[in-house]
């Protein structure tokens, strides 16, 4: 959901947003879910203020119309709120929201590793022994855990 490729990515140097016009996912889409993953991460403070929709248009060279749409619906799910003449900022209820974005990525990461791990024909026990062994390695250094990866789409 958060990893976009091809070779048309654009990217917003302060958010560190990519977005691929090929990746069939809206424009606006893609810049909503990486916001939410980054206040859900951490990477973006309570009270944190988010570039100007011109600037963040200019920078991602996307109309100032789809910066408008993503900060509107971000605006209504209480990830951002709008300070008339001060700009956008990451709303403060950061603990409660993060967690519940938290858990929503998590969950669709593993809604999608289910699915793909049968029709591979893995098994719920074989899958959780990947888990185990794959955790593991990661404990051990052994394999290096990709902290800013974002994801499918």
């Amino acid at each position: 959901m958060y990893h976009s490729t091809g070779t048309h990515e654009q990217y917003a140097s302060a958010l560190e947003i990519k977005i691929d016009p090929a990746d069939g996912v809206p424009i606006y889409r893609q810049i909503v879910n990486q916001i939410r993953y980054s206040v859900a991460s951490g990477l973006l403070e309570p009270g944190e203020e988010l570039p100007t929709i011109r600037a963040l248009a200019l920078t991602l060279r996307v109309t100032p119309n789809t910066i408008v749409k993503a900060y509107e619906e971000l605006e209504s799910a209480g990830v951002v709120q709008k300070r008339h003449g001060s700009g956008t900022f990451v709303s403060g209820e950061r603990t409660r929201l993060a967690d519940r974005e938290r858990r929503r990525i998590i969950e669709q990461r593993i809604d999608a590793l289910l699915a793909e791990a049968h029709h591979l024909g893995f098994s719920l026990e074989e899958l959780f022994r990947l888990i185990h062994r794959r955790k593991a390695l990661m404990s051990d250094g052994k394999m290096e855990l990709k902290a800013n990866d974002t994801g499918g789409s």
